[in-house]
């Protein structure tokens, strides 16, 4: 026996070696046959080689191999590539009396995800011997039995299938009685055993046979059974059934009580002998009595167990009718029910591997997920559809079988969806249909492609000139919907000249608040508007940034005081001023010439007398500043008059300046020609200041409008995204302000006489308040123009 196992584990060995590396055409699949029992270490195939793989990098891909919920059968050498037995395998514990029996593989490999199915058939080897139910069979058979009589024997069972389990019977020598084996259609054996010769049981009452099976395999196994053969004497005539064979089918999960067939016999004797009783074979199997129950006096067959297609799905009941004899004869008949299969198992699903979680920048076709289904039923109630909701960026791609990708079906954006929720459904096609559902939940991991974006295109803010050096001035804030560094801002000035200075020696802003502050004080009459560009950069690789446009507005305070020139003279020459002593009331005497190099309120003069009482017949124009005559002039007025003249500007506080006027009264009124036109005779400065005033109006109107429009257009049309390098300043008028300002700096001048002009240009802008630190400004005061 020993010499014959070793010749068959060569065979197969051989059979291995040879159909290893065969490919099942047209379905992708790697196919190996490896015999059962073979030991640990057999080798299986050259996995890495015949999947096209690279053995050095089997490791770093980290290939590995899933055995469809079986255990680890089989193992892979992730140095050679080959794949080996790892654990016993009983070809008859995996798949019972299957024709194919065939374990799958998923060998998965990443960096790219890719798997790969492989399928290991078992092969059957001859390493079961038939084997019978029972030691010895009793058999009672009545001397008045004629020859051809048959009398029906239990069969052996071979684990094993095909011609390992095909078995052929054999009958110890004898006289009496011979063997008959008959096969029916559905490729069922059954052995009988034939009466050749009339029994007499005063010669021999008890014959005792061995009845040998012997199986197809090499070397051929077989086992025997003993018939004892009892004689019985005088009841004569057995019970005859209708049927030699019944067949039924029935549906599993048949309730306990379903009749199954009701079977039927006949004795042709009279009397207690013509009694029956039904009842099943002592060679039945115990899992068949535990299925079926029989009805001693009627026959009824009664499901009494729970009947599962995919534990078992046919049963052969050996039915036996004895009558009341004494001793009992007995008839025999087989009972074959089919078990039908009921969609009566839900789908199961199991996810193998994901690859998660999923960057938002993936392209389409990346897998997610490798899902696998499985259905225990079989036919249509085994065939399994695998679907998840519509209207999600993913879709299932079949891959083998019931095996499914799940990969990305479209591009997906983190900050509109950062995780999906998929429920996977498996429906198999019974009726009804079943169903079964797994969630699998995609994270989508960020990736830096959001531009850090601020509220608003222009930031405007007003600061008071004289500031504090590192003043905050306001805060600009810039918000990026990306995650960590992708969302961490920082923030920097875009630098530019101002004038001869860089932007960096006004102003700096912090880089991580925003906070933007002035490095030194402001000076209005230097600089009145101060545009800049803040750019906001993320942390992301590569980062990206945006900009924004500052407007800051310097306001004017009164930290300049009135300047009179020149000093001590209303006509630009040394000594008294004359006056005639016939002047009228009213008559101008002269002008004080001052001008303040603030602006708006700050530079609005106003004119008075330092000393009301000392001013005698004289008085000065609030604002003009002309000087003339109260009341006609009398000799009592005195020959000469000293008048100081007080300038003071509308700022808070007023700032003011003094100048002082002698004032001489004389007889003859030729002595003040010269007051009505200055020296050379020519009236050229004079007309020459009115029309530069009067230009200086147009323009600065004009301007002040064209700001206007321009201001209300960019606030109501933001540009586009600002990119992340320095651009040209918009250029964007204080309207928000409220007024425009004519800076007099430089001095008018003071004419004397009767012809002298008396238009003047006073332009002012109120008083501000300081700007809130948040950027809003107050409203401002209209700008009055005053024309003297």
């Amino acid at each position: 026996v020993t010499g014959l196992w070793d010749s068959l584990v060569t065979r197969q060995l051989l059979r291995l070696v040879l159909l290893h590396t065969a490919w099942e055409v047209g379905s992708g699949q790697v196919r190996y046959s490896v015999p059962e029992e073979s030991k640990h270490g057999t080798f299986v195939g050259r996995l890495a080689q015949d999947l096209g793989l690279e053995v050095a990098e089997l490791v770093s891909r980290m290939f590995r191999m899933v055995s469809s919920g079986r255990r680890d059968y089989f193992e892979v050498n992730l140095q050679s590539g080959v794949l080996f037995v790892n654990s016993r395998l009983d070809r008859e514990e995996l798949c019972g009396q299957s024709p194919v029996c065939a374990i799958d593989l998923e060998m998965i490999v990443d960096k790219p995800l890719r798997i790969f199915h492989v399928e290991v058939e078992i092969q059957d080897i001859n390493d079961n011997a038939p084997v019978f139910s029972v030691n010895d069979f009793n058999i009672f058979i009545a001397e008045s039995r004629l020859p051809g009589s048959r009398f029906p024997l239990e069969g052996a069972f071979d684990a094993d299938i095909g011609t390992n389990s095909l078995l052929t019977y054999k009958l110890s020598a004898s006289e009496h009685f011979t063997l008959d084996v008959t096969t029916n259609d559905d490729q069922i054996k059954s052995a009988e055993l034939e009466l050749k010769k009339s029994l007499d049981r005063e010669e021999t009452p008890i014959y005792r046979l061995l009845l040998t099976a012997t199986d197809g395999g090499k070397p051929e196994l077989s086992g025997t059974v003993q018939l004892v053969i009892t004689v019985l004497d005088v009841n004569d005539n057995a019970p005859v059934f209708n049927q030699s064979v019944y067949k039924v089918q029935m549906l599993e999960g048949s309730a306990n009580g379903t009749l199954v067939i009701k079977v039927n016999a006949r004795d042709l004797d009279e009397g207690i002998y013509k009694d029956i009783t039904y009842s099943f074979s002592s060679l039945v199997p115990p899992y068949v009595k535990d299925m079926f129950k029989i009805h001693g006096n009627s026959g009824e067959i009664r499901v009494k167990g729970k009947m599962d297609f995919e534990y078992i799905n046919l049963y052969e009941i050996q039915v036996s009718a004895k009558d009341k004899g004494n001793p009992p004869l007995a008839g025999h008949c087989k009972v074959v029910v089919e078990v039908l299969d009921m969609n009566d198992n839900a789908p199961e699903i199991t996810v193998s591997s994901q690859s998660l979680p999923v960057p938002e920048d993936a392209p389409p076709g990346t897998v997610v997920a490798l899902i696998s289904v499985s259905d225990r039923d079989s036919g249509d109630n085994g065939k399994v559809t695998c679907s998840i909701p519509p209207n999600l960026p993913f879709r299932l791609v079949s891959t083998f079988k019931n095996y499914h990708s799940l990969v990305l079906a479209e591009a997906v954006d983190r900050e509109r969806v950062s995780e999906y929720k998929i429920v996977v459904t498996a429906r198999d096609e019974g009726a009804p249909s079943l169903s079964a559902s797994s969630s699998i939940l995609v994270a989508i991991s960020d990736v830096n492609d959001n531009t850090p974006a601020f509220p608003r295109p222009v930031y405007t803010v007003f600061v008071r000139e004289n500031n504090a050096p590192g003043a905050h001035l306001l805060t600009v804030s810039a918000w990026d919907p990306d995650l960590r560094e992708n969302a961490f801002v920082s923030y920097s000035v875009v630098e530019r000249s101002v004038g001869e200075q860089p932007l960096s020696s006004y102003i700096s802003v912090h880089s991580e608040s925003g906070h933007i502050y002035a490095l030194q004080p402001l000076d209005y009459e230097e600089l009145q508007v101060l545009q800049f560009q803040v750019s906001a950069r993320d942390a992301g690789l590569p980062s990206l940034c945006g900009n924004v446009t500052v407007q800051l507005f310097v306001l004017d305070a009164n930290d300049n005081a009135p300047a009179v020139s020149p000093a001590g003279s209303v006509r630009g020459s040394p000594g008294p001023e004359l006056v005639p002593l016939s002047a009228g009331a009213g008559h101008v005497v002269g002008k004080i010439r001052a001008v303040d190099a603030d602006s708006g309120y700050n530079a609005w003069l106003r004119y008075e007398v330092q000393e009301p009482g000392a001013a005698g017949p004289f008085q000065v124009g609030v604002y003009s500043g002309e000087i003339s005559t109260r009341r006609a002039l009398e000799e009592a007025d005195g020959p000469s008059q000293r008048l100081v003249i007080l300038v003071k500007d509308h700022g808070e506080p007023s700032l003011s300046a003094t100048a002082t006027v002698s004032l001489s009264l004389v007889e003859s009124p030729q002595a003040v020609k010269w007051d009505s036109r200055p020296r050379g005779g020519s009236e050229g400065p004079l007309v020459d200041m009115n029309v530069s005033l009067m230009i200086a109006i147009c323009s600065v109107s004009g301007v002040f409008v064209l700001v206007i429009v321009v201001y209300v257009g960019l606030r109501c049309h933001p540009g586009p995204e600002v990119m992340c390098e320095p651009g040209k300043a918009t250029v964007v008028c204080a309207s928000e302000v409220g007024s425009w300002s004519y800076s007099q700096r430089q001095s008018g001048n003071l004419c004397v006489g009767e012809g002298t002009a008396k238009n003047d240009l006073m332009v002012f802008s109120p008083n501000f308040p300081n700007s809130a630190e948040n950027g809003e400004h107050e409203k401002l005061q209209e700008a009055q123009v005053s024309l003297m």
